[in-house]
């Protein structure tokens, strides 16, 4: 096990970055066609800490020609041999995880430890994948007397676009199912944090078949749009922002009838009752604002809807969990929250805080830069207080360690908060009235609820969400399915017709 303290941490990293990045295009690390780079930047120093490919639309075609060329023999193997195929990628992305959490680490701010658990997720989804790799099957339909079944074949070229709060834990998971399906995949990391994802481009070249995974990244929209249109390309899975999903769509639509599966932005709202545990409901606001990477989460329960009579006392109880913070570099193990990704990003966030405090809202803790910390794009956990269903922050995604607590007296009143705005991807009710929570779940607007609870993901419970939030569902069986299509097959046995 690596030495996981802070000089160790900055050794290991300074020894990682010191390499020329490479994309992987049909199993060979090569630069951008006309040798084009782009800065990343470390959000915690500021500072410049690699020159990346800048990926073109010569090299998002090369990449979808190279997975074109490798996905027949791919396909042609049967569902175990691709098990075993991705389980042995799995293993070996355990074995450079720690590798790969710095590099998480250092280029979008999270801390280390955060990252490293992110890396175990994502071998976890590997492994969990391959093992339903024998359910992608059909089934007989008795139509007449003679033989009628069905079939899942895969799509081919599969394009997966990913965003930057979770890099390797997207890069690896989000191509198991596609890969286990029998489909071969270019992978575009998002340009902020595209170091995992290129490592992990190294790993695919020495474990896989060449061309069943490549890897390109670039700063724009030139090598997303490739992709997205090109004709080869009949399968896309995309995880981001709402109005990068829906120009997703656009672009796919002018260019041939394709499948897009959207996991997308988010507005939840965790609704607590008067007869919730106040200091559960304190604790799990906290968690599912998902403050330790500073609430860049798209299942982030954002808004807080309290009923009257306990808003106060949970309102208190959640600033002081919040208070007294301390603030450590990124890849420090003692740290528990991350910075924001990026200047722009960090602007942005504060943006809304002002716009909620000309609004009329109170700022009940952060609000700001933390007091003390000079170095580094942090921003305190902030909670917004006295928000209004009309205030921007309280139909919005900001993004960002923000959360806005609306007050509500009826049931019927809280619903129509909940439901009020144009996401509907996650939402969490609080309550010891069994009838009660099982019915204000099922009114929610929303692809994922818990109950008593907010912020985890469980194997093989389909998360996705409704409304602007997306489409299609993932880290179950049906997102395996959605990777292949139905044939039906009808056999004539009786001679007739």
């Amino acid at each position: 096990m690596p030495a996981n303290t802070l000089e160790a941490n900055e050794k290991r990293v300074a020894e990682l970055l010191d390499r020329q990045w490479r994309l992987l295009v049909g199993g060979e690390l090569v630069t951008s066609v006309g040798g084009r780079t782009f800065p990343v930047s470390s959000p915690y120093s500021g500072e410049v800490i690699a020159e990346v490919p800048d990926g073109t639309k010569d090299d998002a075609n090369r990449a979808v020609e190279a997975a074109a060329a490798a996905f027949p023999a791919w396909a042609a193997l049967s569902a175990g041999a691709r098990a075993d195929a991705v389980r042995a990628l799995a293993d070996a992305i355990e074995a450079r995880g720690h590798d790969l959490a710095l590099l998480d680490t250092v280029d979008g701010g999270a801390p280390v430890a955060v990252m490293s658990a992110d890396v175990t997720m994502a071998v976890d989804a590997l492994r969990y994948f391959a093992g339903l790799a024998l359910e992608s099957k059909g089934y007989t339909v008795p139509a007449s007397t003679n033989l009628h079944y069905t079939e899942l074949q895969p799509y081919g070229v599969v394009a997966k676009i990913i965003p930057f709060n979770h890099p390797i834990m997207f890069a690896a998971s989000k191509i198991a199912a596609p890969l286990v399906a029998g489909n071969t995949v270019v992978l575009k990391p998002a340009e902020a944090t595209p170091l995992s994802a290129l490592l992990l481009g190294e790993i695919c070249g020495e474990v896989l078949p060449a061309g069943v995974v490549n890897v390109v990244v670039g700063d724009g929209i030139e090598v997303p749009d490739t992709l997205v249109r090109h004709p080869d390309v009949y399968r896309i899975g995309f995880t981001g922002s709402e109005g990068a999903g829906r120009a997703i769509q656009r672009a796919a639509a002018e260019s041939a009838v394709k499948t897009v599966t959207l996991e997308l932005g988010g507005k939840n709202a965790l609704i607590a009752f008067p007869d919730a545990d106040l200091d559960e409901v304190a604790r799990a606001a906290v968690q599912g604002m998902n403050f330790t990477w500073s609430g860049q989460s798209c299942g982030s329960t954002s808004r807080l809807l309290l009923h009257e009579d306990i808003a106060d006392a949970v309102v208190e109880r959640v600033v002081r969990l919040l208070q007294g913070r301390t603030y450590h570099a990124p890849l420090d193990p003692a740290a528990i929250q991350g910075t924001i990704v990026n200047r722009t990003q960090y602007d942005r966030v504060l943006g809304y805080v002002e716009a909620a405090r000309a609004e009329g809202a109170r700022v009940a803790v952060g609000g700001g830069r933390p007091e003390g910390v000079d170095e580094g794009l942090f921003i305190a956990p902030t909670v917004l207080d006295d928000v209004r269903p009309e205030h921007r922050v309280a139909n919005e995604e900001i993004f960002g360690p923000v959360i806005s607590v609306l007050r509500w007296r009826e049931e019927d009143e809280a619903v129509a908060l909940a439901n009020s705005v144009r996401y509907g991807l996650t939402g969490s009710v609080f309550t010891n009235d069994i009838r009660r929570a099982h019915r204000v779940a099922r009114a929610l607007q929303t692809g994922f609820v818990w109950i008593n609870a907010a912020g985890p993901h469980y194997a093989g419970v389909p998360y996705g969400g409704w409304k602007n939030s997306g489409t299609g569902k993932e880290e179950g069986i049906e997102e395996l399915l959605s990777y292949s299509q139905v044939k039906s097959v009808n056999v004539n046995l009786a001679g007739g017709s």
